[in-house]
């Protein structure tokens, strides 16, 4: 997507796989005393998995050491990027995707984490607002690094690490307008699915959710498994506070134009790009 400065978080083990397909400069390896530090919510310490929110700490605390005031961390099973719009879903391969919803965000005082919604979720042939405010940002988050707050969790940690900033009346704007196409929860080897899902099941994923949130989150049947369900009705009378120098475009496009290509597969495909 051209984007020129990014890091994978590997653990040191597995470093030298890594390093055999990605750049040394763009590998940073975790310091595992996030794993032994890390609040997984529950009493079994590091008998199995934290799971990957001692990673995003690390994360978060490196951006803040490189002197950055936000950052954007990405779940490693996300396939592509889309834009939403004129009811069509176009793929992007232009960091413009990431720069729309950074300038948004950098418009508000109280906006504590954002992102892009996945594409499941938002069918092309129903309407939908452009974005939901005060709901839960999963997989590719992008975040306020001073607000009060770290990953905690060894399950479930997105979906608690939004409701520990709603409960604190912060903000956070899910984008429907930007998507993400991400695979299926226990479809992708490796990862979560090898430690928990396929080992477990979705039960203990959830119910460590209503555990630390049962005032909002129940646990539900469906679909042949157990889920969470989370009411973010509450969360509607956080309000955004706009900047009183802030800048709103009336249009942009952010040097995006809507071209035809083929893929490797050589399907046709619509993608847009910057100029």
């Amino acid at each position: 997507m051209g984007i020129a400065k990014w890091f994978a978080v590997v653990e040191p083990q597995e470093y030298e796989s890594y390093a055999a397909v990605i750049p040394a400069e763009h590998i940073l390896v975790l310091d595992l005393a996030y794993k032994e530090r890390y609040a997984t919510l529950d009493d079994l310490g590091l008998s199995k998995s934290v799971g990957p929110g001692a990673a995003r700490n690390f994360i978060w605390d490196t951006a803040i050491q490189m002197g950055y005031e936000w950052h954007w961390v990405m779940d490693d099973n996300i396939q592509s990027f889309y834009r939403m719009t004129d009811n069509a879903r176009h793929e992007v391969l232009s960091g413009a995707f990431f720069r729309a919803m950074e300038d948004f965000v950098l418009r508000y005082d109280n906006i504590a984490m954002a992102g892009p919604n996945y594409d499941m979720f938002v069918p092309r042939k129903q309407k939908h607002p452009p974005l939901i405010f005060n709901t839960r940002i999963y997989s590719c988050n992008l975040i306020r690094n001073d607000v009060p707050f770290r990953w905690r969790g060894r399950y479930n940690e997105d979906t608690i690490l939004s409701l520990d900033m709603l409960t604190a009346g912060w903000c956070t704007v899910q984008f429907n307008a930007w998507q993400q196409k991400k695979v299926r929860t226990q479809v992708m080897k490796g990862g979560n699915n090898k430690v928990f899902y396929s080992l477990e099941g979705t039960t203990p994923k959830s119910q460590m959710l209503v555990d630390a949130y049962p005032e909002y989150a129940r646990l539900v049947h469906k679909f042949g498994r157990d889920h969470h369900h989370v009411n973010y009705r509450p969360f509607r009378t956080n309000k955004l506070i706009r900047k009183p120098d802030a800048e709103i475009p009336t249009h942009a496009e952010y040097g995006m134009k809507l071209r035809e290509v083929v893929n490797k597969d050589a399907r046709k495909t619509t993608e847009t790009d910057a100029a």
